[in-house]
């Protein structure tokens, strides 16, 4: 599944599998876009990362891929959620175990400002939940 403009990236899999559960797992994509506000973290990463055209390229696809089968309103709900997860796994290549953290521990990063914490806090909340669900 991995796309062109992400192939290269070391969090291609992470890429993949928001791509993946966001077909699947719908509600807790909208349960968990209602995580702390992030438009701090999410304009910091924006300024200080030359992955723009890279990002604009991944919302289309993924746009693509899984929006045209939603409701409007419905892609208003999960994208925010869903397009922190992939900025962040586009911008920095170290931070894609933070999907599979424990959510506790990445709020408490999220708490202290942690710009990648902050955007990556709906995946892994809806990381865990789906490895809950399989137990």
């Amino acid at each position: 599944m991995t796309r062109i403009y992400w192939a290269h990236s070391p969090n291609a899999k992470h890429i993949d599998w928001v791509l993946a559960s966001i077909k699947a797992h719908q509600e807790m994509w909208i349960a968990s876009s209602r995580a702390p506000a992030r438009s701090a973290a999410f304009d910091a990463v924006r300024a200080n990362h030359d992955w723009c055209t890279a990002w604009e390229s991944a919302r289309w696809v993924v746009w693509q891929a899984v929006g045209r089968s939603m409701r409007d309103e419905v892609w208003e709900a999960v994208w925010g959620a869903v397009g922190d997860a992939i900025l962040a796994l586009i911008a920095y290549d170290d931070c894609a175990y933070m999907i599979e953290s424990e959510v506790d521990e990445i709020k408490i990063l999220a708490k202290l400002g942690d710009q990648k914490a902050i955007l990556l806090l709906p995946a892994c909340i809806v990381f865990n939940e789906i490895r809950q669900r399989i137990r």
